[in-house]
């Protein structure tokens, strides 16, 4: 039986690819935020990254990536779309879509880690579907209702003004992915875990 180190169990450039997600997906808030329909949760770019960091991280450094952005806004930095942070964000319409962040970000990446060493376009296509529109609206919709007061048939109906341009952002995030991981297959989590575990 080996002990394995835990270095060896968390190596450097995993620490490094979790950092460099998060730090995506704050940069992705820059363009700003925009409310459509008077509803109070705003549409962002930042999906676009957990769905991105999901297919190539995988499951476990996705949320790990994820967390700590969440960690970094809980602590005050305005990392969110519109320059938002601090506890009050925990507080708004827009929390279960932020915390669904987390799981939907590994399963997307448990998706993608059962497609082996070649996750084809439609396997990632339905991880970022799965995980980055599904689980996400999952947390988002009954938290944005019991926040607002609003029945939930009607939060959800607010929430299709988000469908068109999460789709897109999902099948953005799969030919991304996929483009990325034919030029550097460690890109590719099922390599990337096989790599690390081969030392």
């Amino acid at each position: 039986m080996t002990n394995e180190s835990p270095r060896r169990r968390f190596p450097t450039g995993d620490l490094a690819r979790i950092s460099v997600f998060a730090a995506l997906i704050a940069v992705l808030g820059l363009p700003g935020a925009l409310n459509v329909f008077g509803n109070a949760v705003p549409i962002t770019l930042q999906t676009f990254g957990v769905m991105l960091a999901g297919a190539i991280l995988g499951s476990w450094r996705a949320a790990l990536a994820v967390a700590v952005l969440i960690l970094l806004v809980a602590a005050g930095l305005p990392l969110l779309a519109g320059g938002r942070g601090g506890l009050g964000v925990f507080t708004g319409p827009s929390v279960g879509f932020l915390l669904g962040w987390l799981p939907g970000a590994a399963l997307t990446g448990w998706i993608v880690e059962r497609g082996g060493r070649t996750p084809g376009i439609v396997r990632l296509v339905v991880a970022c579907l799965a995980g980055g529109v599904g689980v996400i609206y999952l947390f988002g919709i009954p938290v944005q209702a019991a926040v607002t007061g609003l029945p939930l048939a009607q939060a959800a109906l607010l929430s299709l003004a988000f469908v068109p341009g999460d789709v897109a952002k999902a099948v953005l995030a799969a030919v991304v992915a996929r483009g990325t991981q034919r030029a550097y297959p460690d890109a590719i989590p099922a390599v990337h875990s096989e790599r690390v575990k081969a030392g």
